[in-house]
């Protein structure tokens, strides 16, 4: 277990620029991070809140999902992204932002 909590802060260690996404119950994580032979790349977490127990105790979680992109593959990411985006809103129409106060907001709190 030690080693495994070494790893993981070295992971998070090179992460060289971070932008966090807030989307209701999801956080999106955009990371540029440094490999070893110090090339850089992209790592996308996905990050959602699940909660369980009871209203009294609830407990909480988060799943998370990553994406690894490297520099070699950014150009057809990029393209295949914007065409799946483009093909969205051509079907159903660009969202609308949702106002500051329809958004959802949790706090955690410790006491």
């Amino acid at each position: 277990m030690e080693s495994n909590k070494k790893t993981q802060n070295e992971a998070e260690s090179n992460i060289i620029f971070s932008k966090a996404v807030k989307a209701g119950q999801r956080i999106y994580y955009v990371d540029v991070k440094m490999n070893k032979k110090e090339e850089m790349y992209l790592s996308i977490t996905e990050s959602k809140k699940l909660v369980s127990g009871t209203a009294e105790m609830p407990q909480y979680n988060y799943e998370k999902h990553k994406i690894f992109l490297f520099r070699e593959d950014f150009q057809k990411f990029q393209e295949s992204l914007n065409e799946a985006i483009d093909y969205i809103n051509s079907q159903q129409g660009p969202t609308e932002q949702r106002p500051q106060e329809e958004r959802e907001i949790n706090i955690d709190l410790d006491f």
